[in-house]
């Protein structure tokens, strides 16, 4: 163990892009037909055939349902838009921590012309100031979304890189093990019966239609979850993603008649855009009885501050690779113990493998299939790396390997960003000489100089 004088610091931020689609932390980067595009096979617009003994599997009810023309797949408005990044930090002994996230180039621009200088040149103990310096720099733009997402991947390659030089796993570094065994999975996919049958302890299925798929969306909702249900039978837990797609009336009628209808559901996730936080509280306030669960689309503690002291929330979802990366998630997670809420990520692989073991009101992990027919168990990532772990039997144990144990694959194609980011945008992103005099020629002729 290096002593404190002589411990290693950043000396570089490299960013790149898979080539290859389905490869990194862009869960939506997929092929045509993937499930998690378009639920299984196109939408059932009709009643026509539609039997509670045989579910359908259709369309994912988004924000975007009210537009016809976006309806059939995500990827019609763009969720896989921006796509993957990998970030690579390496240390002045050689040392090199890996990540992957979703951001894409944009997320590369960012991290390479403003997130870097606050990293290069520090020792990578330092996560807390690290982070707290690219968050207030980047207020005036950041906040959420985007500018976060980018934080979230550079913070995890320092905790990827402090584990190897420290020969530790990051779960090691954030408290150790706090479960005696395996980490217990429930399976998002399109068939709960697979989730069973694959050992997992429960499902969660897409909701199919929103408010604005017609008068009779819930009640081809309600149909849906019970022909999953009977399929099912009783007792095993079925959970519904809504993907921030209903209103609060919708969404207390739904639950209630399901409730109503003997349709078991375990809980109701992100059922209402996540900046309505006052719609949260009146959830709960119409419908104490049922247990809501919100998160994968909020970031920083700020954000999660308001749903954990409005107490509207029964399980806080953050995705680590979204909101801020693990130095961020510690903190979110310190908040909610304090009012015993339970933190389970949404999706994130071994980043969210690594926290769940280390704390105790964390008691599951999802696994999102990412098998295109989300019948089969395969790599979150996709084959960016050699040893991914991936939950057989419906559970997993986390390594002791350094840092998060993955290790790159030397036969993933990544596209450094030099190749596609100019290297001086003012001068990229400005006019040549030959432009320039054709501009004022133009203007000398009362011409419009645009062209």
């Amino acid at each position: 163990m290096p002593s404190t004088s002589a411990f290693p610091t950043i000396t570089k931020v490299e960013t790149f892009i898979p080539a290859q689609g389905g490869d990194g932390g862009d869960y939506h980067r997929q092929k045509d037909g993937h499930w998690i595009l378009d639920g299984g096979k196109p939408r059932d617009e009709g009643r026509a055939g539609n039997s509670t003994d045989s579910p359908r599997k259709c369309g994912i009810s988004n924000p975007m349902s009210g537009y016809e023309q976006y309806r059939e797949t995500r990827t019609s408005w763009g969720i896989g838009v921006l796509g993957s990044l990998v970030v690579k930090i390496t240390a002045s002994d050689g040392t090199e921590g890996i990540s992957t996230g979703f951001g894409g180039p944009p997320a590369c621009w960012l991290i390479e012309q403003h997130f870097a200088r606050f990293v290069v040149g520090s020792d990578p103990r330092d996560t807390n100031r690290m982070w707290d310096q690219m968050f207030k720099a980047s207020t005036f733009y950041g906040r959420k979304g985007l500018p976060i997402a980018a934080i979230s991947v550079v913070d995890l390659a320092i905790w990827d890189l402090l584990g190897k030089i420290r020969g530790e796993p990051v779960y090691k570094m954030i408290g150790g093990r706090a479960k005696d065994g395996k980490i217990p999975f429930y399976l998002t996919g399109p068939e709960p019966t697979t989730a069973r049958d694959l050992g997992f302890w429960g499902s969660k299925v897409a909701l199919p239609y929103s408010p604005n798929d017609g008068f009779d969306s819930m009640r081809r909702n309600l149909d849906f979850l019970k022909a999953h249900r009977k399929q099912l039978g009783d007792g095993f837990p079925l959970m519904v993603d809504c993907y921030m797609s209903l209103n609060v009336q919708y969404a207390v009628e739904m639950a209630t008649k399901a409730k109503e209808e003997g349709i078991d559901i375990t809980w109701w996730e992100e059922v209402l855009h996540p900046d309505d936080f006052d719609g949260h509280k009146l959830l709960k306030e119409r419908a104490p009885g049922i247990k809501w669960t919100t998160g994968e689309h909020e970031y920083s503690r700020y954000g999660f501050r308001q749903l954990i002291e409005g107490r509207s929330i029964d399980i806080l979802q953050p995705d680590v690779m979204w909101m801020g990366g693990m130095t961020e998630l510690l903190k979110i997670s310190a908040q909610a113990a304090a009012y015993d809420i339970p933190v389970v990520p949404h999706g994130s692989g071994p980043y969210s493998y690594h926290f769940i073991l280390s704390q105790p009101h964390s008691p599951f992990c999802e696994y999102i299939a990412n098998s295109p027919d989300g019948l089969s168990i395969a790599p979150v990532f996709g084959n960016l790396f050699l040893n991914e772990p991936v939950p057989h039997g419906g559970s997993i144990d986390v390594s002791d390997e350094p840092g998060f144990g993955l290790i790159l694959n030397p036969e993933a194609k990544l596209i450094p960003s030099s190749e596609f980011l100019a290297p001086n945008p003012e001068n990229g992103l400005s006019m040549t000489d030959e432009e320039k005099a054709l501009r004022e020629k133009r203007l000398a002729n009362g011409v419009n100089g645009k062209h």
